[in-house]
């Protein structure tokens, strides 16, 4: 079995932990921060715009933060907003950028010079399953047709997503193909910069499927342009119940994606407070859960230290298996 999270006891003491370290108060309708400037790393229509345009509408809803704004900086895999946050530092003091799983793929990789460690941690804040997607009229209809088409023709069965080859959906591809018995390193990838070009590229007929985030899947399914044909949870999602999971289509793999907020570096402690104070009351509002709910988002929560240790562990579970599937 091959399964890729931040090591599923790594990821239930993080979440304990972080429970243990601040249970939050219910939010009382109690202004926190004034405003919030989201920095996104992607292009629209992707992961990273998602949860940083739901976390904004949560806790601008709850009244928690007065007003949202939000930019989308794409660019060197997600580096460009990361060399932009640490080089403007003390003037993006009000900025809280959103990133996930590929800040450890694409720093284990040389995509660029920095890590998490060059950042301010400020909170994880959910989690997010993948999902292999194909067109609405895509004689495809489940994995095991999928893995037909690519016996049949590898090369004319290539599977695209939204990050650089090596990055998180290259990865989540490789894993599935491999834990469907086929070579990892064989399959074709095709990378595009965000989401919404890689679904572009989908309905066009350029890939046959699409390796993406759950909640991505589950918009495009609910618009009616794409079936979902592999989920990586270990059940079925609420949000989703009609799509089945790799496990149960004979595919023993699993994984998910966190997603959580970094500051730039020098961030004063009362400021980090701040931002920590606003997203652990935002747990306990309806206007989160409502969002939570709409995407599929898992909870994940863990701040500071926790934070850190969690990103940690999971730096060491993708090193070793990139390495043996031969993209380190």
């Amino acid at each position: 079995m091959m399964t890729l999270k931040l090591g599923r006891r790594a990821l239930i003491a993080t979440a304990v932990a972080a429970l243990g370290f601040a249970t939050p108060a219910l939010a009382d309708g109690h202004k926190v921060m004034d405003s919030i400037h989201f920095l996104i790393p992607g292009g629209a229509g992707g992961g990273w715009d998602g949860t940083a345009r739901g976390t904004g509408e949560a806790l601008t809803g709850a009244g928690l933060v007065g007003s949202a704004s939000y930019e989308n900086m794409s660019g060197g895999g997600g580096g460009k907003a990361i060399g932009y946050l640490i080089e403007n530092a003390d003037s993006n003091h009000g900025t809280l950028m959103v990133n996930s799983t590929p800040i450890v793929i694409r720093s284990l990789t040389g995509v660029f010079p920095h890590n998490f460690r060059d950042l301010t941690l400020v909170s994880g804040t959910i989690g997010d399953y993948a999902a292999i997607v194909v067109g609405k009229d895509s004689p495809i209809n489940s994995m095991a047709d999928l893995v037909a088409a690519y016996d049949a023709d590898p090369s004319a069965t290539a599977i695209g997503g939204g990050s650089v080859p090596g990055g998180m959906d290259h990865l989540v591809a490789a894993m599935v193909m491999e834990a469907a018995g086929k070579d990892a390193l064989g399959v074709k990838y095709i990378p595009y910069d965000a989401g919404g070009k890689a679904m572009a590229a989908l309905l066009s007929g350029e890939i046959a499927a699409l390796s993406t985030g759950f909640s991505e899947a589950v918009d495009l399914a609910n618009a009616g342009e794409v079936k979902i044909i592999g989920v990586t949870s270990d059940e079925r999602v609420d949000a989703a119940p009609d799509a089945m999971t790799m496990k149960e289509q004979g595919i023993d793999t699993s994984f998910v994606n966190w997603r959580g907020f970094f500051a730039a570096p020098g961030l004063p402690d009362d400021k980090l407070a701040m931002y920590q104070d606003a997203i652990a009351k935002m747990y306990e509002t309806p206007e989160w859960e409502e969002v939570r709910a709409r995407n599929g988002w898992v909870n994940i929560h863990n701040s500071g230290d926790d934070f850190r240790a969690f990103l940690e562990a999971q730096e060491t579970v993708i090193g070793d298996l990139m390495k043996k599937l031969g993209f380190l």
